[in-house]
């Protein structure tokens, strides 16, 4: 029997109210499902608080990310794939279906930097790619107990790309974590929404996506 996908309730609110700056503190935001449901299966310790929020306007996919940590790892040597790849970072990873062929991915650092690429199967990943130009927009913002990454996909793009379907999106929902285990030498620590049941580290796998529900009347 086919387990069931974990959902979140995108809730809709009125068309161009909401304003991406970085700080997450629109009031909108109240009317949001707070989703705290995350785990770091391949690690014994409990990963830091981790909150993210969705809503949607018809337009746009808003998304806000709050990661309760003040040790930021951040590799500033250059914006390279490598340096963001060496950062903490949030994931979000979408899937036309559960073939993985294709599914695209932004990784997103807490300088807002962005890697984004689309993927196949056995990590056969194209960082050539970009998603659509205009389309996605990015900003963020550390505060004294947390850092926070907010932003909007437009609705078009998700559509172009076949991953809207139905008012529904198969997404994963992920964190990359680095501490410092040694002088300088650091070591990942990674957050899922869906524990994608592998023996070892690894989002990129059917098992490891829920599905984001995008409701389509406003909220009261």
């Amino acid at each position: 029997m086919t387990q069931e996908m974990k959902k979140y309730e995108v809730h809709l609110i009125e068309k161009s109210q909401l304003e991406i700056t970085g700080k997450g503190d629109n009031t909108l935001w109240n009317q949001a499902i707070i989703l705290t449901d995350f785990t770091s299966p391949w690690d014994a310790a409990l990963p830091a608080k981790m909150e993210f929020k969705a809503l949607w306007d018809g337009v746009n996919l808003f998304f806000c990310f709050t990661v309760f940590d003040t040790l930021i790892r951040i590799d500033k040597k250059d914006d390279s794939i490598q340096s963001i790849g060496n950062s903490d970072r949030v994931e979000l990873f979408f899937r036309p279906d559960n073939s993985l062929n294709p599914y695209y991915c932004l990784e997103i650092d807490t300088a807002a930097r962005i890697m984004d690429f689309v993927a196949y199967p056995n990590k056969n990943f194209d960082f050539e790619w970009n998603w659509p130009q205009g389309q996605l927009q990015v900003k963020s913002s550390i505060q004294d107990q947390s850092y926070i990454i907010e932003g909007s996909i437009s609705i078009s793009s998700l559509k172009m790309l076949n991953i809207l379907n139905d008012n529904k999106i198969e997404t994963g929902i992920f964190k990359a974590k680095y501490n410092e285990i040694e002088k300088s030498i650091f070591k990942p620590t990674y957050i899922s929404w869906v524990d994608p049941d592998s023996k070892t580290p690894n989002f990129h796998l059917p098992s490891s996506f829920g599905v984001l529900h995008l409701e389509d009347r406003l909220s009261i």
